[in-house]
């Protein structure tokens, strides 16, 4: 199968099948399909304490194991880590670029702007998301430039600039698939136009994978991040055809299923479509982004995760007191917000991480060569 052909069924299985599952239900397509989105028609579950501490246990028994082998690395006495890092700061000092501190301002007058309410900037606040991200994604490949020498911006110009359009669309699916399950709503937007819709939320959404990408890249700057992962559990079988087969299947039935019983699966949302396209690249004979775990290197699985951790930290602090901001509706598990967020949700970025360089490695035509291509962490 083509890398094309990958994507086209990947786009025609994200959208139809829970369209598919609506139809099942017997539920009218009209509501599901209303641009801009306004009415309100799925009725949550309130929040129930066993849910939440089953989702609970669940992370800590996923996450657990690599914190503390982490920890366990980062703080063994004279590892060669600790020495390797040490001969590094020794020899390369640091040269913060001009540059990033431009960024560092710009963000700062445009986050001052997003939490106030000026009335002389009144036209100004309902667009600050936009502004912010930007400054976001110039400091951290200023980071980046000064620990390595190097960053995506400048050094891959083309592969940077070409995320803003893919991260647009990109975008766009998630916020499709939240039709079906109405997790998060704008509020602060006013009345608009769809084709006004269209266009303010496009230009946002498009600083989506430049701002993940370059925090990945910046994250495999500092080996402590993921120290010991390079030989953790190895995970066989994951491209054994027949466990494809089954993830294709699972997934599929779980992108209908949010159309039937968005209260339940709201969570694959996030899951799903990872799980759709890894299989169908494993199908094509592509590697994927869990290729390295057959060696037992987890690093860039755990790098791509804890980036997007780090933007949706960000991404809910600026949008907590801006004007036009989102808000969440999440059955079960609504209580405890850092933010806008419940605390749990943040659980869902770490997958998302997966799915933003998956996408950009599929539709910009790269392979992982042993882990994600541009962050391979072997020295």
């Amino acid at each position: 199968m083509s890398r094309t052909g990958v994507i086209c069924i990947f786009l025609a299985l994200v959208l139809g099948l829970p369209l598919l599952g609506v139809l099942w239900a017997g539920e009218p397509l009209g509501r599901y399909l209303e641009f801009p989105p306004r009415t309100n028609y799925v009725q949550h579950e309130p929040f129930s304490r066993p849910v939440f501490i089953a989702l609970e246990v669940l992370i800590v028994l996923v996450v657990g194991p690599i914190l503390l082998r982490i920890a366990g690395t980062n703080f063994r006495p004279s590892s060669p880590l600790t020495q390797h890092s040490t001969l590094n700061n020794q020899h390369r000092p640091l040269s913060f670029p001009w540059w990033g501190w431009l960024g560092i301002g710009w963000t700062g007058f445009w986050w001052v702007l997003a939490w106030t309410r000026f009335s002389w900037m009144a036209p100004l606040q309902e667009h600050t998301f936009t502004p912010l991200w930007l400054g976001y994604i110039v400091i951290v490949n200023a980071c980046t430039s000064a620990r390595t020498g190097r960053c995506m911006m400048l050094h891959r110009p083309r592969y940077f600039m070409s995320l803003f359009p893919l991260s647009a669309a990109f975008w766009w699916t998630f916020e499709y698939l939240n039709r079906f399950v109405q997790n998060w709503y704008y509020v602060g937007v006013g009345e608009l136009s769809p084709i006004e819709y269209f266009i303010q939320a496009t230009i946002p959404f498009s600083t989506v994978l430049p701002a993940v990408l370059g925090t990945a890249e910046l994250l495999t700057s500092s080996p402590a991040i993921s120290a010991g992962l390079d030989r953790f559990k190895p995970a066989h079988g994951l491209h054994v055809k027949p466990v494809s087969w089954v993830l294709l299947m699972s997934s599929c039935l779980g992108l209908l299923g949010i159309g039937l019983w968005p209260d339940y699966l709201f969570p694959l949302v996030w899951v799903g479509p990872l799980l759709l396209i890894v299989s169908l690249e494993s199908l094509a004979g592509r590697q994927t982004v869990f290729s390295s775990l057959a060696q037992g290197d987890w690093r860039n699985v755990w790098v791509l995760a804890v980036a997007a951790l780090t933007c949706g930290f960000f991404w809910e602090l600026w949008n907590w007191k801006s004007l036009a901001h989102w808000e969440y509706s999440i059955p079960f598990v609504h209580r405890f917000q850092l933010f806008e967020m419940p605390l749990l949700g943040y659980a869902g970025y770490l997958p998302f991480g997966l799915e933003c360089v998956t996408v950009a490695n599929l539709c910009l035509n790269r392979q992982f060569a042993g882990g994600v291509e541009y962050y391979d962490l072997r020295s």
